[in-house]
Order: structure tokens, then sequence, then C-alpha cells
């Protein structure tokens, strides 16, 4: 009685230990991806940054391939919603939203020189593998749907110039911030990124209405 009392503890535990592997090995994946491309990503490095064996890696995900589709999925994803779709849900005016994630994108030298790791993966495996390219697709058309809806509200509340298309500035923004990091990747220097980030602020502010052009 008393070991039956205490197996599903025993595996609570388990799967406590199982998922925290799990997320080692794709933050581990996550880290050598950005830092080597999924090509050259080497799953030795991985399961050496995430202290398991081979055997628990296959055990969660059946091929490399799964493993980067995880990392898309589970890391990528999230990080895009964090950055760009949930704040514009909770700001109250729309330019003022877009103006604030683009100032908050990074500057520091390393992450410049990594460059963006959605843009560094489109860019490497878009053309090559399918399963990349859907789940790249779906981050992008949620960012520039997020932006779409945020712009085409702000016409409702007046805030925006009724001449400005949203789903075209969605494009344009996306296109700017991800042209900007891979202009400042290859130069490898900030300021590429930090005349950017001016360049794309003084656009957004454009979009204003014409009585709101003052604000921000």
């Amino acid at each position: 009685m008393l070991a039956a009392g205490k197996s599903p503890k025993r595996r609570a535990t388990r799967l406590r230990d199982s998922e925290r592997t799990r997320e080692r090995l794709l933050q581990a994946a996550s880290r050598e991806i950005y830092r080597s491309g999924f090509q050259s990503a080497s799953l030795a490095t991985i399961l050496a940054v995430a202290g398991v064996t081979k055997g628990a890696l296959y055990y969660h995900f059946d091929s490399k391939e799964a493993l980067g589709y995880a990392v898309v999925e589970e890391v990528i994803a999230p990080d895009v919603r964090g950055k760009w779709v949930r704040p514009l849900q909770t700001g109250k005016d729309p330019i003022d939203a877009l103006i604030g994630a683009v100032q908050r994108i990074p500057v520091r030298p390393a992450d410049v020189r990594g460059g963006c790791q959605l843009n560094n993966l489109a860019q490497e495996m878009s053309p090559l593998d399918a399963g990349f390219r859907k789940r790249m697709a779906t981050i992008f058309d949620a960012w520039r749907e997020a932006v779409t809806s945020v712009l085409r509200e702000g016409q409702t509340h007046g805030s925006v110039r009724r001449d400005v298309e949203p789903a075209d500035a969605a494009g344009l923004l996306i296109a700017m911030v991800e042209g900007y990091a891979s202009l400042a990747k290859n130069a490898q220097d900030p300021k590429v990124m930090k005349a950017g980030i001016r360049n794309i602020v003084d656009w957004l502010r454009s979009l204003r209405a014409p009585g709101n052009r003052k604000r921000g």
C-alpha cells in the first residue's frame, strides 16, 4: 500500500524530469542553430550543452528536423508573440504600441552579430524544407495580422490615416525590421540597426492621422 501510494509521486517526478530534459534540449538546440545555422548545427554540441544522452534526444524527438521544428514552434514563435503580438493587443494607441515594439529591438553587439533568429532560419531553410517553411510562414502571418489589426483599429478610432492600407503597411514594417537586421548583421555594426530603428519610427509617425501627429 505504501509503495502504491508513492507511485503517483514518482510518476509526477519522472514527468517533470522528462519535461526539464526536453526543455534543455530545446534551449540548447535554439542556441546552436542560432550560432551555426540548422544544417551545420552539431547534435553533439546540443547534447553536451543540454547535458543529456543521444537516447534522451531521440526519446523526445524523432530526428534533427523534428528538433528544429520544435525550436521554431516552441522557442521562436513565442518570442515573436511576446515582442510583436501581445504588446499590440494591450496598447491603447496603435502607433505608440508599434513604436514601442520597434524601439525595444535589441541593438547590443551580440544581438546584431547574430541577426534575427527567425529571419536567419527562414533564409536558410525555407528553400530547402517545407516543414520549416510552413512553420515560419505561420509566424510571419501572425505577426503581419497583429500589425494589420491594430492599424485597422486605429483607423476606426481616428488615430491612423485613412489612406493607409493596413495589410500593406504591416508587410512593409516587417520587411524594414528584418531588412535592417540583415544589414546590421552583414555590417556587424549596431549603428546600422540604430539608424534603422530611427527610420522605422519616423515612418510609423507618418501614419498618424493629421490631428494626432504631435503625439509620440
